[in-house]
């Protein structure tokens, strides 16, 4: 059920302190943790603390906590000291998504080129 946590799946580990991340944030609504796999110098992950399978999920089941997400990308890139950042939501398996557990990505720290991927 969404917003549920799943006993599947490793961002709700995380969440549950199950799984050890590297946490930079932390509110109410959502946990900021760095990538295990860091495509750019700076590579947090920011995660909805409720189960929502993707973007467009968490956007239609519940906008607010859709949009802590995204007020909390630019928490982050503050914190980080990053001047400019991108965010980034994978939506689906051909999009790149690999957890199924909404989540942005905010990256920084080098030139990002234009179009990614």
């Amino acid at each position: 059920m969404a917003g549920e946590p799943q006993d599947d799946c490793l961002f709700c580990k995380i969440v549950a302190g199950q799984i050890p991340a590297t946490i930079v944030r932390e509110t109410d609504t959502i946990v900021a943790f760095r990538d295990i796999n860091p495509q750019a110098p700076t590579h947090v992950l920011v995660i909805p603390k409720a189960h929502y399978r993707d973007a467009a999920a968490l956007a239609a089941g519940a906008p607010d906590l859709a949009a802590d997400v995204l007020r909390e990308t630019r928490e982050v890139a503050d914190q980080e000291k990053l001047d400019s950042y991108r965010t980034i939501f994978n939506t689906g398996t051909g999009a790149g998504q690999t957890v199924w557990h909404a989540h942005a990505h905010v990256l920084g720290g080098r030139g990002l080129e234009w179009p990614p991927g």
